[in-house]
């Protein structure tokens, strides 16, 4: 794609305005930093922790499914502007026709897909889309940097599904991967009238309350508030951090100069001058590459844990709800003030589907946590190792420095001795 920023469209209609919800840009920037670790630095600490070749071909070779998602285009309408991307599967499926598909995908087509997920497995944990378009970025909504962190978020949303054990065999997400178009299959979800009754009854359900929630429930729920919190925080100062980063680089690229301009006006501190001058233009490049580095893996990987978050407590407030609404039931089954039989069926329909959906929940729970360990541990040990570079590099620019003027006043003092 050309570098060129597509204006965003305002008169697109307001039902495509609230399917066609675009990411929130991570970072301005998704180029990784280049360059290894320093030659004594202990960098390659990060990779012990990480898995061997064998474990990581052990993994691979149990794989079905390959997706990526790559190569956005730019569509202009007469009302509405639009990115789509190029979604590619490889399978050894027998399910599937063929063992490769090539599809293009716009994001309102990733919001259905997660959505009607959602509605077919209401207590599996279904890995969040990135937040909804924010008005305050929407002049930046087609540049090049924003789609491709969007590209990114999208392609990790789709593998994260198909290594679900029970989300990547779900006729949604096949149909997804290899329908030529979706427009006619999204029209098929469920209508207002039957979502809004859904939400009366949510609300209702909760107003209601649960009586007699399972322990293991509320240990889930008390984790969660509380994990939401802490890493809430954690996203929060990172990302405060990497603002005031950037305001410190923009008052280096000042800071130097200033040095050398100084040099012009003192000739016995002109090189000693040049020098800090260099060493500060130097840090300031180790700096930005640090900054941008925590913006593309750090940023991403503790906000993608705190909508994590949000959709772990949805997920227990629909199992609350389905609790709630079984217990309405029964009580006006043992009231016997309706007919018997008919809400006899319903009481065990709702039985059966509480059931499932504590089963679902108390599987899917351990899975989460343990993806959610190994995520946000590679995270930070790799963060924790770009910091180490960091330092190191700029700790040696400054001891190289230091040592070439201390060695110049011993020259000095040795040509003055051997002066006749």
């Amino acid at each position: 794609m050309s570098g060129q920023t597509v204006p965003a469209d305002f008169s697109e209609h307001m039902l495509d305005l609230d399917e066609d919800e675009d990411l929130e840009v991570f970072s301005k920037n998704t180029s990784l930093a280049d360059g290894g670790p320093m030659p004594n630095s202990p960098g390659s600490m990060v990779n012990q922790y990480r898995l061997d070749e064998d474990d990581v071909e052990r993994h691979l070779g149990v794989r079905d499914l390959f997706i990526t998602v790559d190569k956005p285009e730019s569509h202009v309408t007469a009302i509405e502007t639009f990115i789509t991307y190029r979604v590619v599967t490889k399978t050894t499926r027998s399910e599937f026709d063929a063992s490769e598909f090539e599809v293009r995908r716009r994001y309102q087509d990733f919001v259905w897909l997660r959505s009607r997920l959602e509605e077919s497995h209401p207590t599996l944990i279904i890995s969040p889309l990135p937040e909804k378009f924010v008005m305050k970025g929407m002049v930046e909504r087609f540049n090049d940097d924003f789609i491709q962190t969007r590209r990114k978020a999208l392609d990790r949303f789709l593998n994260k599904i198909s290594e679900h054990p029970t989300l990547t065999y779900s006729q949604h997400f096949k149909l997804f991967l290899t329908a030529e178009e979706l427009s006619s299959h999204r029209k098929q979800g469920p209508g207002f009238l039957s979502r809004m009754g859904e939400t009366v009854r949510a609300v209702a359900n909760s107003v209601r309350g649960v009586k007699g929630r399972p322990e293991e429930f509320t240990l889930m729920q008390e984790y969660v508030d509380d994990f939401s919190n802490k890493i809430g925080s954690a996203d929060k100062i990172t990302q405060r951090i990497i603002r005031e980063q950037r305001e410190y680089l923009e008052e280096l690229k000042q800071y130097g100069p200033a040095y050398t301009q100084w040099a012009d006006l003192e000739e016995a501190l002109a090189e000693p001058l040049r020098g800090v001058a260099s060493c500060v233009e130097q840090c300031g490049k180790e700096t930005e590459e640090h900054v941008q580095h925590l913006s593309d893996a750090l940023v991403p990987a503790l906000h993608e844990y705190v909508l994590c978050a949000e959709t772990v407590k949805a997920v227990l407030r629909r199992r609350d709800n389905i609790q709630a609404e079984f217990q309405a039931k029964n009580e006006a089954l043992m009231s016997r003030k309706v007919d018997q039989e008919v809400l006899q069926d319903e009481v065990d329909s709702l039985s059966e589907r509480l059931e499932e959906a504590n089963n679902a929940l108390k599987g899917d729970w351990g899975r989460w946590q343990s993806g959610l360990r190994t995520d946000l541990r590679s995270a930070l040990l790799t963060a924790s190792d770009k910091n180490i570079q960091h330092y190191e590099k700029c700790l040696a620019v400054w001891e190289s420095f230091l040592l070439s003027q201390r060695a110049q006043p011993a020259a000095e003092q040795s040509h003055g001795q051997g002066s006749p």
